[in-house]
């Protein structure tokens, strides 16, 4: 599963066209987008691709109708960026891009359909209950039994989540969730080590482990904190490893993903593994994960980047919405 860096055909730049790196956006995560879309830009024209910046999807629209790009790598965070809307427009108008298609960014971005998804697969994920805007959250932590994890459905990069001990917490959890668009999630807490595995086409990278300063791996831990610390190969126990990428890929394939991404997953104390969800426009700033998992193989984030550009030339089953 571990790719060897040698192994890549560099395309030549001629072959991208002028490519347009969409980023910002309006979701909650535009600023983490604008620090990812940044550095992958500076990273194609390192490269000697011609790719311009683009500031969301409306802006990426009028500029594609006006001919102006060949393609597009997306870095857009959250919204319309990961829940298939970019995807379904750039179908529509033939635009080849990064990543996966209409149906798997729809279905990773919520977080609630991903799990239904994986249970009728038979793959492991915390017990969990979607909980509409006037639902008792009280009644669901009783039947999922504390601590749970309240949390938006349509969200990432830890915005609006909420970790509750004890039921006199539930009510501003609940409140800050519902901030957010979207179904409410309550799930389980799975106390354990945090994974996470990345996708790079059809290689399955070293699974790192997440080592925060804190309690947990929250906004800050991932952005901000310079002493969170990350383990690759997460895992010190070769069959262990193996069995974690393995469902890392199952999930993925599952949820009908293809061209990159990023699954994260639970262990817990008793070294099983619990599925919580996939990215599919993961970060790539300096504290992201995707770049430290490819490091550890040889691959520089320039050549990653090249790579996950060279995702928009896919045309397989999953990209086009046909599953796995």
């Amino acid at each position: 599963m571990t790719p060897a860096a040698t192994d890549y055909r560099m395309r030549s730049a001629g072959e991208y066209g002028r490519v347009a790196v969409v980023m910002g956006g309006s979701s909650a995560e535009r600023e983490v987008s604008l620090d990812s879309g940044r550095n992958v830009l500076t990273a194609l024209k390192a490269r000697g691709i011609d790719a311009h910046a683009i500031d969301g999807i409306p802006a990426l629209l009028d500029a594609l109708r006006a001919g102006h790009f060949a393609r597009v790598f997306n870095i857009l965070h959250g919204g319309g960026g990961e829940n298939g809307q970019l995807q379904g427009a750039l179908d529509a108008l033939g635009v080849p891009y990064t990543g996966c298609g209409i149906l798997g960014a729809a279905l990773s971005l919520d977080k609630i359909r991903a799990k239904q998804v994986w249970m009728t697969r038979g793959l492991p994920t915390p017990r969990f209950e979607a909980l509409p805007r006037d639902g008792d959250v009280h009644a669901v932590a009783a039947r999922l039994g504390l601590p749970v994890i309240v949390k938006p459905a349509w969200e990432g990069s830890s915005v609006g989540i909420t970790r509750v001990f004890d039921d006199v917490g539930l009510d501003a959890a609940v409140e800050l969730a519902g901030r957010y668009p979207g179904e409410l999630l309550v799930e389980q807490l799975v106390e354990g080590d945090e994974l996470t595995v990345a996708i790079l086409g059809e290689e399955v990278l070293p699974s790192i482990r997440i080592v925060p300063k804190g309690a947990y791996y929250d906004y800050h831990a991932k952005y901000v904190a310079e002493d969170t610390q990350y383990i690759c190969p997460g895992l010190e126990d070769a069959a262990a490893e193996d069995e974690v990428r393995a469902l890392a890929r199952e999930a993925f394939d599952a949820l009908a993903c293809s061209g990159w991404g990023r699954v994260d997953v639970m262990r817990d104390r008793q070294g099983r593994f619990a599925l919580l969800e996939v990215n599919t426009a993961p970060g790539m700033t300096t504290h992201s994960l995707v770049p430290k998992a490819a490091s550890q193989v040889g691959v520089d984030f320039e050549t990653l980047c090249l790579r996950i550009l060279d995702t928009s030339f896919d045309s397989t089953p999953a990209r086009a919405g046909g599953g796995a």
